[in-house]
């Protein structure tokens, strides 16, 4: 009997179908990755990931580009790009720095930096939506544009603001409670709000209805422009805040802050199973995917491997990651696993 079990074809078929419910559920798939990459990483660097401490650095760095990626896993949902963040995450941070520097200034300075970021993201989104230049182009133009703005208000030069450690508003948002970083529950905070907007709210609808069919979301009667505007301008104010996030933390502005986020940013949003065709998206493989990101270089560096290699397990991890939420959003999507299928049925 247990052999006869054991070949049941309806058991067979019931275990497949659990499976594939089990990786339904959102981030489920990126989550297991992240689980594996943990635990090989507790078997090759033992005293450094059995270790609270390094969790509680990965919370206190991982904040302001897991911020950018939820911004945009939107802008990717809608079927759009946009690359000029980091130059808005520079320009929010100078605006913050000078401004506390130079006038003592805390949370207006925090106000106008939130500003300056939702007045740059609608930008982006007026050129996207009024000159019908593709966000790719846009942003690419407008990373320079900004970038060598900030450069020209700045002179280049490094602002330091050591002293923002001794203030309430540095408390509040890159303090410490106990041993974890204040910064980590802002991200939460962020990633559940724009979870609820993406799964239950109108404008999460509309933005994954553009990204699937902007022109059947016009016919019915959804306003494409003014909901991209829409997005832009959340990028823009979630790039500032970022900015805001990093300058207290470190205490410092300098002309390129924002540079290096570009490529992990762009990389988490797409690991954590975001469609690149636009339409789809996921909270949650969002915030998973930046965790991935800023976990690889820093299990490679403790398990003794060199850090060039960060990259090229990034990169796998990415391909891998693609293909794992293609393969489950739409096998016939992958010419392969479509052949494969094709050749099982025969």
């Amino acid at each position: 009997m247990a052999m006869q079990a054991s070949h049941d074809p309806s058991a067979a078929s019931l275990r497949l179908s659990l499976s594939r419910r089990i990786f339904a559920v959102e981030g489920m798939a990126i989550l297991a990755v992240f689980a594996l990459l943990i635990a090989i990483f507790m078997v090759t660097a033992p005293q450094t990931f059995l270790s609270y401490r390094i969790y509680m650095t990965f919370l206190a760095n991982v904040p302001p580009p897991m911020i950018l990626a939820l911004g945009l896993t939107f802008v990717v949902v809608a079927g759009e790009m946009d690359l000029s963040f980091p130059s808005i995450v520079a320009f929010s941070s100078y605006v913050f720095a000078i401004l506390f520097k130079n006038y003592e200034l805390t949370w207006l300075a925090f106000a106008a930096a939130l500003i300056v970021g939702v007045i740059l993201g609608f930008v982006n989104g007026l050129i996207v939506t009024q000159l019908g230049i593709p966000s790719m182009i846009t942003t690419l133009a407008t990373l320079f544009l900004y970038g060598g703005l900030v450069v020209i208000v700045s002179n280049g030069l490094t602002v330091a603001v050591p002293s923002v450690t001794d203030t309430v508003i540095h408390s509040v948002f890159a303090g410490r409670i106990g041993v974890l970083p204040v910064q980590a529950l802002w991200a939460l905070a962020v990633a559940v709000a724009l979870w609820f907007i993406l799964n239950r709210h109108r404008f999460g609808e509309n933005v994954l209805f553009i990204g699937d069919n902007a022109r059947v979301a016009h016919v019915v009667g959804i306003r494409v422009d003014r909901e991209k505007l829409k997005i832009f301008t959340l990028m823009g104010l979630l790039s500032a805040f970022a900015g805001i996030l990093l300058t207290l933390e470190t205490t410092t502005y300098f002309s390129s802050q924002g540079m290096g986020y570009l490529l992990i940013v762009v990389a988490s949003v797409f690991i954590g199973g975001t469609s690149i065709f636009g339409g789809s998206g996921t909270i949650v493989g969002t915030v998973v995917g930046a965790l991935i990101v800023a976990i690889i270089e820093a299990g490679l560096v403790a398990s003794g491997v060199q850090g060039f290699w960060t990259r090229f397990l990034i990169g796998v991890v990415f391909l891998v990651s693609v293909t794992l939420n293609m393969a489950l959003e739409d096998p016939d999507r992958v010419p392969l696993f479509k052949k494969i299928r094709m050749r099982l049925r025969r």
